[in-house]
């Protein structure tokens, strides 16, 4: 279990893992139920980050292999205008201008 969950997720994690056995399902399935459950809540609530939209990738690799995502990121730390509704080629390209 993840340190970041409370003691409220760790017992609907054992409660949900103590289910899923009862039902018949091996002990790493069930676990792996659990675990997915508990933290699909902890995202909805906003409890836990989005791994997709953080980061601007990996700063070696070209501006052109990044997702449009970490392109986005760069571009909103260099404060482009418009860049929620630009397309990943737009982004390339404001994000280029500005460097």
């Amino acid at each position: 279990m993840p340190r970041a969950w409370s003691a409220k997720d760790e017992r609907k994690y054992e409660h949900i893992k103590d289910s899923q056995r009862e039902r018949g399902s091996s002990e790493d399935k069930a676990e792996e139920i659990a675990a997915r459950t508990v933290n699909k809540q902890r995202r909805e609530e906003g409890r836990t980050p989005n791994r997709r939209t953080q980061g601007t990738g990996n700063p070696n690799r070209p501006i052109e292999e990044r997702t449009r995502d970490e392109v986005y990121n760069l571009a909103k730390d260099l404060d482009v205008k418009g860049r929620s509704s630009m397309t990943k080629k737009e982004l390339v390209a404001a994000v280029k201008d500005r460097r």
